[in-house]
Order: C-alpha cells, then sequence, then structure tokens
C-alpha cells in the first residue's frame, strides 16, 4: 500500500475534522520527549474548536496525570481498557473502566506469572519502567530503557503473552499484553458514545486519528483518513494496517504539521 503525503489531504476534508485521536510515544514525542511544538499543537488544536483525545499504552497513573494537566478532553490508556477526563464544571478527574477492582486483582496474579516466564525465556528485555503504575496490562521493555532487542526477540514476547490467552500489542517501545479482547479501537467507540452521544460508526469521516506504530492498526483500519507521523514507516512490512496519510516529519513536528494542517482548513 501507497501512503499518500499529508498534503493530499483534501481542504474539504480536514476542514470538515471535529475530532482528532492521536497515540503519545514516538507521534507526540521525539525521542521520548513531548516538545514544545507538540504540546502546543494540541492546544491550538483545542482552541480553534477541535476535540482532542489521547489514545495510548501508557499507565493509569500517566493518564490520570495526563487528563489533569494537558489541553486534552480525554486520554485513553492502557490500549483501551479506561478512559478518563476532567470534569471542569465539577473540578473533578472522572473515569471509566472495563474491568472492576476485583477482576482487575484477579487477574494480577496471572500478568505475574507471564511476567516471570518472559524475562526468564528473552534475555535484554525488562518490565517496563512505568508497571507499577499500570491497573490492567503487562509492559515489557524492548528499546525504551533497555538496549534495542532484535525482531525475533520482540516476536518471542508476543508469543509467550498469546501463548497464555492474553492479546499482545507492540509498540514503538514496548510489548505490551493483557486478558480481554477491547483494543484502542473498542473504547474509542464506547468514549465517543458515553460521552459525546455519538457513533464513531457515522463519524468516521469527521474523525482522525494520528500514530505510528503496529499497535495503531485497528484505528488506522477503521478511519478512512488516519495519518501516521513519517516514522510510522519504520514499521510498515510489519502492519497489518497503515494510514492513508503520512506526515513529511517524524514525531512531534508530524504531529505538529497535522494540527497546522486542520486548523489552517478551519479558517
Amino acid at each position: 500500500m501507497s501512503l499518500k503525503p499529508l498534503s493530499d489531504l483534501p481542504h474539504a476534508v480536514a476542514r470538515g475534522v471535529h475530532t482528532v485521536f492521536s497515540d503519545i510515544d514516538d507521534t507526540l514525542t521525539t525521542d521520548g520527549q513531548l516538545t514544545p511544538l507538540a504540546y502546543a499543537a494540541l492546544d491550538a488544536l483545542r482552541r480553534a474548536g477541535l476535540r482532542v483525545i489521547l489514545i495510548t499504552g501508557r499507565p493509569a497513573g500517566w493518564c490520570d496525570h495526563i487528563a489533569r494537566m494537558w489541553p486534552v478532553d480525554a486520554v485513553i490508556g492502557e490500549n483501551g481498557a479506561f478512559y478518563y477526563w476532567h470534569d471542569h464544571a465539577a473540578h473533578k478527574l472522572k473515569h471509566r473502566h472495563l474491568l472492576s477492582e476485583a477482576e482487575r486483582a484477579a487477574n494480577t496474579h496471572k500478568l505475574a506469572a507471564v511476567r516471570d516466564t518472559i524475562l526468564r525465556e528473552v534475555p535484554g528485555c525488562a518490565v517496563a519502567s512505568d508497571q507499577f503504575c499500570r491497573l490492567y496490562d503487562l509492559a515489557i521493555d524492548f528499546c525504551e530503557d533497555v538496549p534495542a532487542l532484535p525482531q525475533s526477540a520482540i516476536d518471542h514476547i508476543v508469543a509467550l503473552m498469546e501463548g497464555a490467552g492474553m492479546t499482545a500489542k507492540i509498540s514503538s517501545i514496548h510489548v505490551n499484553g493483557w486478558f480481554g479482547q477491547y483494543d484502542k479501537l473498542s473504547m474509542a467507540h464506547l468514549l465517543m458514545r458515553e460521552r459525546y452521544g455519538l457513533e464513531l460508526a457515522q463519524e468516521r469521516e469527521r474523525c482522525m486519528f494520528a500514530g505510528d506504530s503496529p499497535n495503531d492498526a485497528p484505528m488506522f483500519a477503521y478511519l478512512p483518513h488516519a495519518v501516521g507521523v513519517a516514522n510510522v514507516m519504520d514499521f510498515a512490512q510489519r502492519m497489518k494496517a497503515l494510514p492513508a496519510y503520512v506526515t513529511p516529519s517524524r514525531g512531534g513536528a508530524g504531529f505538529a504539521e497535522l494540527a497546522q494542517t486542520l486548523i489552517s482548513a478551519r479558517r
């Protein structure tokens, strides 16, 4: 599949977008850092009247902070396990979880067993540094805080998770595994319905998604005008679905290019 440059996005499509979904790692961030350019792009989108919803594999603890502090309308975390938003009228953070506390507790022991197996069988990997604030999943680091592992090792981590009955997804830095069939897309449907009274199936033409890695494939496949930042090409041969468009620049700079395209179309 040949990705079109962002400049080919029709003006009428860009002007009609009302919601921007975006991944965080290596889509908003660049070399692990949230740049002023990317953060300003989030703020500019909201000031222009667009709804901004982040969708990430990052943990509940991060999402609490992001929903409170960043210029976003909501954040979906741990690959679709929950969403958080800040109710400005009530001055309160609110959240919606798929599983109860009892169900999450029951999964804790199973996650620990899979973790121990992976650490024993895949030399060089590590439990992700943000695991301590996760509620639903197991994140195994293959290049964030450890030397980058070969693709064969990443594939072995996925196989061990799937062999234990988990859903496994590869991001640009981690393999995330959880018990359940949800993903980023399923929670995007639920959030839009519950928070905004909108059916994503009817709003696909007016919703944009920005991402960069294999775990973004469900969103790329579902939204016809999805955009990958330039580094999505690093994973092109491993993606089950690619976005329709690609930005000129990588990471946060690419996201800023997308934001400018959408904002300019609304003027």
